[in-house]
């Protein structure tokens, strides 16, 4: 429960306070690498009198896993989105650079003549159509933590991630009973 909440919190907490770049990065790897990857280690690595080569890994400590990396993935644009709803501005922006190779990416500066940071997604508003010199209505983040986008409508993730905190902790609980469980069996016998 703790990896999944801390995965979550992490990813979700970085664009609303909004958090330095560097902390910000270091809380992103950790919400989507090291905690999940812990949530499965943990109750195979704990010491434990089973030898190495007699270990077993629940299936079910996979779930945690998978769940975790979505929970950082998925909290991070939650985390955007409430930031954009808080603090964000609406403006006229102009491209000024136009990425398409793979997905676009488009660099923007206000019509006023101040810079937008980081750059708008293809998702959120670039477009394959979008070329430079173009005029987009934006809302971004003075901040430059959360991306601009050009959608007014707010989709709710609560739901996604609520689902997938269930399932990390009810399958990690399983798991981890099951490791435990094999781990007296072995003391038993």
């Amino acid at each position: 429960m703790l990896c999944a909440g801390g995965s979550l919190g992490l990813a979700w907490t970085g664009p609303v306070v909004p958090l330095p770049g560097p902390v910000r990065g270091v809380g992103l790897l950790l919400a989507v690498l090291v905690l999940p990857l812990a949530s499965l280690l943990v109750p195979l690595f704990v010491l434990r009198r089973v030898p190495r080569r007699k270990r077993k890994v629940a299936w079910q400590l996979a779930v945690p896993l998978i769940a975790g990396v979505a929970m950082g993935v998925f909290g991070t644009a939650a985390g955007d989105q409430t930031a954009l709803a808080d603090r964000g501005r609406w403006t006229e922006a102009v491209v000024v650079r136009m990425d398409d190779s793979g997905t676009n990416h488009c660099d923007l500066r206000a019509v006023d003549g101040g810079g937008i940071s980081p750059s708008l997604s293809e998702g959120d508003g670039c477009h394959d159509w979008v070329t430079e010199g173009d005029e987009l209505r934006v809302r971004y983040d003075p901040e430059g933590i959360a991306g601009p986008t050009e959608s007014v409508g707010r989709s709710s993730y609560g739901g996604m991630l609520g689902s997938l905190f269930a399932a990390a902790v009810v399958m990690g609980t399983w798991g981890a009973v099951r490791q435990n469980r094999w781990h007296r069996e072995y003391d038993g016998g």
